[in-house]
């Protein structure tokens, strides 16, 4: 595989085919369009299938990020849930951006003027424009190492209104015991708790307090 054909590469060089998705998540069925050169095109992956099932969704209007967005599952099942939300979506993919896109229309009424899809590296498109979120939500590209993921908790409480919190999935033969004592390290004054273990997946609450 070369460097173009990963999914976090901005531009893949993948043949392009498209595929739908159909998933029933939270009791409501979403049709998702997928491309080659993406992040689990052909299906949803356990990973979001899990944290979608089990992530905090404020009952209150808020403004949330999906950081890693793919084509959109997280952030267009936050939409839906939560309609007076502003929300966020970014991935590095150009492609995953596109279907992200297309996706939000495809399963959003009222997406205009507060879902946002932008195409950038992690937090970089919106870490200088005074954006500060409810709830950040993540299935990071753990591939890339464990050192690329612990950076973003620099630009993590910054980015987080008071009480904010981000919530994200790891696998734990992916290092999510590894990650979770580090955090603890990092963050003795957070409420940080585990609140899904399952298939082999954890899902980790960092609170802001």
């Amino acid at each position: 595989m070369s460097g173009g054909d990963h999914y976090f590469s901005r531009f893949p060089d993948a043949k392009l085919k498209i595929f739908t998705v159909s998933e029933s998540l939270r009791k409501h069925l979403y049709l998702f369009k997928t491309v080659t050169g993406i992040f689990s095109y052909n299906k949803l992956d356990l990973g979001t299938k899990i944290l979608i099932e089990h992530m905090t969704i404020p009952s209150e209007p808020s403004y949330l990020l999906d950081l890693g967005c793919g084509y959109g599952p997280i952030g267009i099942v936050l939409g839906y849930e939560s309609p007076e939300s502003i929300i966020y979506m970014i991935d590095i993919n150009s492609r995953a951006v596109w279907c992200a896109r297309q996706n939000v229309k495809l399963n959003i009424y009222n997406y205009k003027k507060r879902i946002f899809t932008i195409n950038g590296n992690y937090f970089d498109p919106i870490k200088f424009k005074g954006i500060n979120f409810n709830g950040i939500y993540m299935n990071p590209p753990m591939r890339q190492g464990q050192t690329e993921f612990l950076k973003l908790f620099e630009d993590v409480d910054n980015l987080l209104k008071k009480n904010g919190f981000f919530e994200f999935v790891i696998k734990r033969k992916m290092g999510a015991e590894a990650i979770l004592l580090k955090l603890k390290k990092k963050f003795p004054d957070k409420n940080l708790e585990i609140i899904c273990k399952r298939s082999g997946y954890w899902v980790i609450h960092l609170q802001k307090l």
